[in-house]
C-alpha cells in the first residue's frame, strides 16, 4: 500500500499537508459517519479508515516515514514493485493486492518466492553493497580496525620502552649478555 497515495499527497509533503490530508480523510471516512449506511458501504469505509490511519501512523513519524521510504524505494527499483515484492528478498509470507473502488485492499496472507533476477553482475553487486553497509559489518570492521591499530601502537611502543630502558644495546645484545652471565655462573 503507498501512504502517500492513500493521503493523496506527493511524497515531499509536509508534516503539515499530512496532517491536514489525514484530518480530511479521517472525518470522511470516519466509521460514525456511516453507522446508517450499507453494511458494504460500512466496511468499505472502516477499511479506508483504517488505511488512512496507518499512512497517518507512519508517514508523520520521520523515523518510521525514512524506512518507509526506503522500502518503498526497493520494492519499486530493486524488485519490480507491485504487492508481492519483499522487502530484504527472499521467502516469506505477502499479502494479495485487491483493487476495489478506487482503493487497494490487501487479504489472504500467502507464502512465495519474491521474483527477482539474481544472476546479474549487478545484483550481486548490490548485495555485496548492502552486506557491506549492515550495522553488523560496520561493527566488525571497526573492532578489526581497532584491534589492528592497538597491535602497531603496541609493537612500536615495545621498541621504544626498550631503547629508552637499555641505551645503546640492542634486544639481540642483551640477550648474549645475559646468556654470558649464565654460563659464567654455571
Amino acid at each position: 500500500m503507498d501512504y502517500y497515495k492513500v493521503l493523496g499527497l506527493q511524497r515531499s509533503a509536509t508534516k503539515d499537508e499530512i496532517k491536514e490530508a489525514f484530518r480530511r480523510l479521517a472525518l470522511r471516512y470516519h466509521p460514525d459517519r456511516h453507522s446508517q449506511a450499507t453494511k458494504s458501504s460500512r466496511d468499505d469505509a472502516t477499511l479506508r479508515f483504517k488505511q488512512v490511519s496507518e499512512a497517518y501512523e507512519v508517514l508523520i513519524d520521520d523515523r518510521k516515514r525514512a524506512e518507509y521510504n526506503v522500502r518503498l524505494y526497493q520494492n519499486r527499483y530493486s524488485c519490480g514493485g507491485g504487492a508481492t515484492s519483499a522487502y530484504g528478498q527472499g521467502y516469506g509470507y505477502h499479502r494479495q493486492q485487491h483493487s476495489h473502488r478506487g482503493y487497494e485492499r490487501y487479504e489472504n496472507y500467502t507464502y512465495s518466492r519474491a521474483t527477482r533476477d539474481t544472476s546479474g553482475l549487478a545484483s550481486k553487486f548490490e548485495a555485496t553493497l548492502r552486506f557491506m553497509t549492515t550495522r553488523m559489518f560496520l561493527l566488525n570492521v571497526a573492532f578489526a580496525g581497532a584491534l589492528l591499530g592497538a597491535t602497531i601502537i603496541i609493537d612500536r611502543s615495545r621498541e621504544v620502552l626498550w631503547k629508552m630502558q637499555n641505551s645503546g644495546k640492542s634486544f639481540e645484545e642483551a640477550m648474549e649478555s645475559i646468556e654470558k652471565v649464565k654460563t659464567q655462573r654455571d
